[in-house]
């Protein structure tokens, strides 16, 4: 379980994250969502300690965030951003072993390379596996890069919108994949997202903040409430139930 209490981050004399506390179920999906500007994607990289906390804590497995080592750490969480830049000319194949970096110090072993090949066709990423990356499509190179964090088998796995650049077919498979990572391989999967029907459909909990501050968290069936959604959104929602999903018109 990831543990958090009472976090706080200001840049300058702006508070990006006011005093949020929540809990990160295990085995779970926890979608993070708000407007832009809630501090979203600043709590993500303030879970894996690539943004420094100013006051409050993050505990991991019981463990304080501060007090982890840092390889041990890279075999815990994995993260990835939004903006991915790699100046080097990579293929896929060799961006994906870069995940097994925390564990083969880049000597792969066999071991590594059964990771990152099957990494690689959970993708389904094999026929193009040794295309540059600048040849690549948007989709295809955050597909390559989501193939990097899953070769890097941690318990703990933080996306801030994965499904960036992805078409809906992709988007649909991403979801599906998170979903399987959570279900057959155990993993724990916390993302930030804007599309709230890809929050409500796959989700199993939904964390919300707005301005800084956490509005709720809980199980998705409480979060995605008409009201709720509105307050902080400002705009019109109509909430249908669909084969047992609710599904949010906003348009």
């Amino acid at each position: 379980m990831i543990e958090v209490k009472g976090i706080c981050k200001s840049y300058g004399n702006k508070k990006i994250v006011d005093d949020v506390s929540f809990n990160i179920e295990k085995g779970k999906i926890t979608s993070f969502i708000g407007p832009n500007g809630a501090g979203k994607s600043t709590v993500l990289s303030m879970l894996s300690r690539i943004t420094s906390i100013d006051s409050g804590e993050v505990y991991i497995d019981g463990k304080e965030i501060s007090k982890w080592d840092t390889v041990e750490l890279s075999k815990k969480i994995s993260i990835l951003k939004q903006s991915n830049n790699i100046n080097v000319r990579l293929t896929i194949k060799e961006l994906v072993s870069f995940g097994r970096f925390p564990y083969s110090k880049g000597k792969l072993t066999n071991e590594d390379k059964k990771f990152i090949n099957k990494a690689i066709k959970y993708m389904e990423l094999s026929d193009i596996e040794n295309k540059y990356l600048d040849e690549l499509s948007g989709g295809q190179r955050q597909r390559a890069y989501i193939a990097m964090i899953i070769a890097q088998n941690t318990d703990y796995i933080l996306l801030d919108e994965p499904l960036n650049n992805l078409d809906m077919k992709h988007s649909v498979q991403m979801m599906k994949v998170l979903k399987g990572l959570t279900e057959d391989l155990k993993k724990t999967v916390v993302i930030v997202i804007h599309d709230i029907n890809f929050a409500s459909c796959y989700s199993d909990n939904i964390i919300v903040l707005n301005n800084g501050k956490l509005v709720k968290d809980g199980l998705k069936e409480e979060i995605i409430n008409k009201q709720l959604l509105e307050d902080i959104y400002k705009i019109d929602f109509n909430i249908k139930d669909i084969d047992g999903n609710k599904i949010c018109v906003y348009f």
